[in-house]
């Protein structure tokens, strides 16, 4: 395998990113958070990314060294397939293993920093890593991920938390997955940071009173996470009670998934498809409507909350996940258990009948130092002032 190669040999702030999250040239439909982070700080670092992409192995194949590990080059370093059973058999030893695979990559020019993209997987690969090469390490905590295989993995529990607490930084995406981390692992002592995630609309737009209609968003293959079946049932409820509203899901997808939400929404005249839009177009429609509902079943952080309150609207979104913690005592961020349906549809009358009030107070709060935290421009500071704190600080684990 080729070692990993850097622009500036003499560069001092060099950082290695081990992610599963990242669009490579093996998989380009992954999410691009992590790749945002990088883009918004590249002035300060030179960012590499070994990018993660698991497939189960044949028979034989996980014990053969030169098959084990694919590799190919792409823009940001190398993108990695790894052999992996599935079910998380052998969990540890084969991350384990990728560490030293990553170790061996990086000895003749090693970062000052490397940073696993999740605690309870990349985490164990690059605190193997960073024990062998002497360097400081970071990881992100990635609630969704990272809470369920904590829950499922007792047994691993010590070698997560030694990971945990010998982190040089930890970021988390959102306040509740933090909480969840350290109830189970113990606080830490070390640096720990919350870091929402970067978007491109976060200009705000005044809200509007008198909005069209309750809207949200999603690729439409996603429906059932989203929660689509939750909403329809909350709509028919209001529906029974006399309570006519209007709905808009906006995003695009396969012709199968489209006939699957409209089936979804049958029982509701006042629902309606209206299609993928793009960015610009996405926050100029969010901003006409009455407020932004999303119940999702499974939320690390849910960027589209936020971009919904940047685009005026007020917003449904699921207890203890997506942006719990941020908004825990705004009128404007509704929160309620995704299989809560009556829940559900006492928050939509609510956002209605109070749309003119919680508009008012989220308007005063776009203009606030809190909202100030989601710009891009505050979270690049902030991601760039911690790393390079890590580095300076961090003596070699």
């Amino acid at each position: 395998m080729p070692p990993i190669m850097w622009a500036d040999r003499q560069k001092s702030l060099r950082i290695l990113h081990v992610s599963g999250d990242f669009p490579d040239c093996m998989e380009h439909a992954k999410t691009p958070v992590i790749q945002s982070l990088l883009k918004l700080t590249d002035s300060q670092f030179e960012h590499r990314v070994v990018s993660l992409n698991r497939v189960f192995p044949t028979i034989g194949v996980i014990t053969k060294r030169e098959h084990w590990v694919r590799s190919e080059p792409f823009e940001w370093g190398q993108a990695w397939a790894y052999h992996a059973p599935p079910n998380g058999i052998a969990h540890a030893t084969i991350l384990s293993r990728l560490g030293d695979y990553l170790a061996e990559n990086l000895q003749t020019a090693p970062p000052e920093l490397l940073i696993g993209h999740k605690l309870t997987i990349e985490g164990i690969a690059v605190a193997r890593a960073a024990a062998q090469l002497g360097v400081p390490y970071a990881i992100t905590i990635q609630g969704n991920t990272d809470t369920r295989i904590l829950a499922a993995r007792p047994d691993l529990e010590r070698t997560f938390a030694r990971i945990f607490h010998e982190a040089a930084v930890v970021f988390a995406f959102a306040p509740w997955a933090l909480t969840k981390v350290e109830k189970r692992l113990g606080a830490r002592k070390g640096a720990t940071h919350l870091l929402p995630c970067p978007t491109d609309l976060d200009e705000p737009l005044a809200p509007i009173e008198d909005g069209d209609a309750l809207v949200t968003t999603f690729h439409l293959r996603h429906h059932k996470n989203k929660n689509l079946a939750a909403i329809a049932q909350a709509l028919k409820q209001l529906k029974s009670t006399g309570y006519v509203v209007p709905f808009s899901l906006i995003g695009g997808g396969s012709e199968k998934a489209e006939k699957e939400c409209r089936n979804t929404l049958a029982s509701i005249p006042s629902a309606i498809l209206e299609g993928a839009l793009d960015r610009q177009q996405l926050q100029s429609r969010m901003n006409r409507a009455i407020g932004f509902v999303l119940p999702s079943h499974r939320e690390t952080f849910g960027l589209v909350f936020v971009e919904a309150l940047f685009a005026g609207l007020p917003i449904i979104y699921p207890a203890n996940r997506a942006v719990s913690g941020y908004f825990e005592h705004a009128p404007f961020a509704i929160a309620v258990e995704p299989t809560d349906k009556a829940a559900l549809a006492a928050a939509m009358t609510e956002l209605m009948r109070n749309e003119t009030e919680f508009k008012s107070a989220l308007k005063d709060w776009q203009l606030s130092t809190h909202a100030q935290q989601f710009t891009r421009k505050l979270i690049a500071q902030k991601f760039t002032n911690s790393l390079k704190l890590a580095m300076r600080n961090s003596n070699p684990i």
